[in-house]
């Protein structure tokens, strides 16, 4: 099949598309997971910070 006779490179091959996808999916149901915590966490260090004058 392809020209590819040997099952272990057809085994590697789909482990990498399976890799890639599970990748995909945990990223997409993990996207704005956090992001809240962040975005405080942003801020309480901005404000933190002395300004700095030129």
């Amino acid at each position: 099949m392809l020209g590819i006779d040997d099952p272990q490179i057809w085994l590697a091959y789909v482990l990498c598309v399976l890799s890639a996808l599970g990748c995909v999916v945990y990223g997409a149901l993990n996207w704005k997971e956090g992001e809240e915590e962040e975005e405080e966490q942003v801020v309480k260090s901005n404000t933190s910070r002395p300004a700095v004058q030129e």
